[in-house]
């Protein structure tokens, strides 16, 4: 049962011999097809992979929309700002300072009224204004549409001085007006700002490829071509290939170095084409293009560039924020994801109000000489408020791709992500804990294992491990807490089980308060001498026969051990978010490309030799066969679709407005339309 097939390990090369220059002040289309090592040569470039180098003037923007649902697109934009915006707060003096004393300080004045509502200007460039104040939502949350959330991803990376920014295939669920508004943005950016934007588009349209002013192909993880667009064509009509009039320039490259590159051959060209992609990378680097690059990479530097970069790059630091400026803008996003989340919140509090009536009224008035039933009282109290954080696993791994995207973008620090997100959930543990119990061990017990599930979830690839990582701790802690077992019932190997449960401790600290308090550390209980039948007092002789240790000192020992195991998981978890990243590969073949032939052959179908002359063909009788489907015309009229408004539930939002159309069978229909 516990055997099966071996895992197959491949070690795939991503990118080969890349080497390449994005200048100042233009604007870079990245192309090439799924897998061909887009998305990993910006995410190197970007410092998203382990380097000796952290990157900190790079803005990166993923082709996956990673976001807090229940934020809306405003406050989203706003904590990226706050994050990433104090450079100029504290160095806009320094870094204006070029001029007269009159022009850097209407410069300064001016800059910070643009940093102050830099969120509403980014708003304005991305046509977010609509929806500004809707949550952004995902599968499970109804929020902004595909192509607003994408915008959203890409107006979070434009804060903070950025000098170089590479966005990955931000056109996924754009229509092509909204591509162009956004690529023509970060061309002038580009151009009046001097800043360097390299952007990865998969199937750019002919207005959008225009935009660029450079080109890189890629294909296979090596570079095809990188150099001016002006000049791809005549490039690649010098290693014999020509783009027909009627084909698209982008599909045409993205074509060459596959099996669709015949279409574009030209016939009998006086030198040998090339056909994979390393025949073509090959062909690049012995180009023109490839030896003015890297003679402009190996000249000597400016020195006036020299000095900008100690002037100005080089000071710049890694976050944005201090530490207690961090960890409280990311403590009051916390709270607010947390506690938006009303279904969350509503459904724990009213299971902890039936479970806490459950409770004092089954075990109301209670006989504590029946100590089997008090220690299990004790036991399912600090299970049920402990326990009850495994819940947040599949929480804790949806928020950590988010906190992936945004720590490699130096948005915080770990541990200020780390105490903030243990901080958020101290006011429902102190809720929960006055519902229910109203001890200070129950209070630390609650958050410690709460740190616990948030380090299993760090630590944890996806919710297969994660949740039954938290499944089998929890019989661990369960079994070994001292009621089940009895710590004299408990195996000398399996000694350290019991120790480091957090329950263990939590489980003694309640029955020695509860057995050594003044109404039962008492000699004579209900006309019983304890002491001079057993040599110990009431509380004491109950706790011995459960095999718990009587010293009242337990009390301080279960609240100092709980709360220095919340430390410790916290540790822990700052540790596993700081250096472990599980950000798996997108669209990587570990299949070997070969050719086999150094020639094309057109295959034709097979002509019958008993034809007449004049027939070409070849005719094969198929039975009229009976269709096994009924075709069926779909039509609609004056279709309406409302939902609430988040902002007044009263009233009523209109999505779709008195709708008329149809579809035909034998045709197929395009519905097209903007975000």
């Amino acid at each position: 049962a516990f055997v099966g097939p071996k895992k197959r390990v491949v070690r795939k090369q991503i990118l080969k011999d890349v080497s390449g220059m994005f200048a100042p002040g233009k604007i870079t289309l990245l192309l090439g097809q799924p897998g061909s090592g887009k998305s990993s040569l910006l995410k190197m470039l970007s410092g998203r992979f382990p380097i000796e180098k952290n990157i900190t003037f790079v803005a990166y923007v993923s082709q996956r929309d990673k976001h807090y649902p229940v934020l809306t697109v405003k406050e989203t934009l706003e904590f990226a700002h706050k994050f990433c915006g104090g450079e100029l707060s504290r160095r806009g003096e320094e870094l204006l300072s070029k001029g007269s004393p009159q022009e850097n300080l209407e410069a300064l004045e001016a800059a910070k009224a643009v940093f102050e509502h830099y969120p509403e200007v980014i708003i304005e460039q991305l046509g977010l204004q609509n929806c500004q104040d809707t949550i952004v939502g995902d599968a499970m949350t109804r929020g902004v549409s595909g192509g607003e959330r994408k915008r959203v991803t890409t107006g979070e990376m434009e804060f903070g001085m950025k000098y170089v920014t590479l966005m990955d295939e931000i056109s996924t669920g754009l229509d092509s007006a909204a591509t162009f508004d956004i690529i023509s943005t970060q061309r002038s950016v580009a151009h009046k700002l001097r800043k360097t934007v390299v952007i990865a588009l998969l199937q750019p349209s002919l207005e959008v490829f225009a935009l660029f002013d450079d080109l890189m192909i890629m294909n296979e993880g090596q570079v095809m071509y990188h150099g001016p667009c002006n000049q791809v064509e005549e490039y690649f009509e010098g290693l014999g290939f020509s783009c027909p009039p009627e084909r698209d320039i982008a599909d045409y490259l993205l074509d060459l170095g596959t099996p669709e590159q015949y279409r574009y051959q030209v016939q009998n060209y006086h030198t040998k084409q090339p056909r994979s992609a390393g025949e073509f990378a090959e062909a690049f680097r012995e180009s023109r293009i490839h030896r003015e690059t890297l003679n402009e990479l190996e000249a000597p530097h400016d020195e006036d560039l020299l000095h900008n970069v100690a002037e100005i790059i080089d000071p710049t630091p890694t976050f944005h924020q201090s530490v207690v400026e961090n960890t409280m803008t990311l403590l009051r996003r916390q709270l607010m994801v947390t506690y938006r989340n009303t279904p969350f919140i509503v459904g724990r509090l009213m299971m902890i109000i039936f479970m806490g009536i459950v409770f004092s009224t089954v075990f109301y008035d209670f006989d504590p000489t029946q100590v089997a039933v008090v220690i299990g009282v004790l036991f399912a109290t600090v299970m049920f408020l402990s326990m009850g954080q495994s819940s947040q696993i599949p929480t804790y791994l949806a928020e950590r791709d988010i906190f992936y995207k945004q720590r490699g973008a130096n948005f915080f620090r770990t541990g200020s992500y780390v105490l903030a997100t243990s901080a958020s959930q101290i006011p429902l543990a102190v809720v929960e804990t006055i519902i229910f119990g109203s001890l200070i061990i129950l209070l630390l017990s609650n958050l410690s294992m709460g740190m616990w599930f948030f380090f299993l979830a760090a630590i944890g690839r996806n919710g297969n491990i994660a949740t039954p990582l938290g499944m089998v701790s929890v019989l661990v802690f369960v079994v070994f807490a001292g009621f089940i077992v009895t710590k004299s019932q408990i195996p000398d190997y399996f000694t350290w089980a019991h120790w480091i449960s957090p329950i263990t401790w939590s489980l003694k600290a309640l029955a020695v308060n509860q057995y050594r308090s003044d109404p039962m550390d008492v000699c004579v209980y209900e006309g019983v001498d304890y002491c001079a039948t057993y040599g110990l007092k009431m509380g004491e002789y109950y706790l011995g026969l459960f095999g718990m240790d009587t010293e009242k000192e337990w009390v301080a020992y279960g609240i100092i051990y709980t709360a220095a195991m919340y430390v410790v998981f916290m540790l822990l978890s700052y540790l596993a978010l700081e250096f472990i990243r599980y950000e798996v590969p997108e669209n990587v073949d570990v299949s070997e490309k070969t050719v086999e032939d150094e020639s094309y052959t057109r295959l034709e179908t097979p002509t019958n030799k008993n034809a007449a002359n004049g027939t070409d063909g070849y005719v094969v009788d198929i039975d009229n066969r009976e269709k096994n489907f009924t075709p069926v015309t779909v039509a609609f009229q004056d279709l309406w679709y409302s939902v609430p408004d988040p902002h007044n539930p009263k009233e009523s939002l209109d999505l779709l407005k008195g709708i008329n159309g149809f579809a035909v069978p034998g045709s197929i229909t395009a519905l097209m339309g903007s975000s």
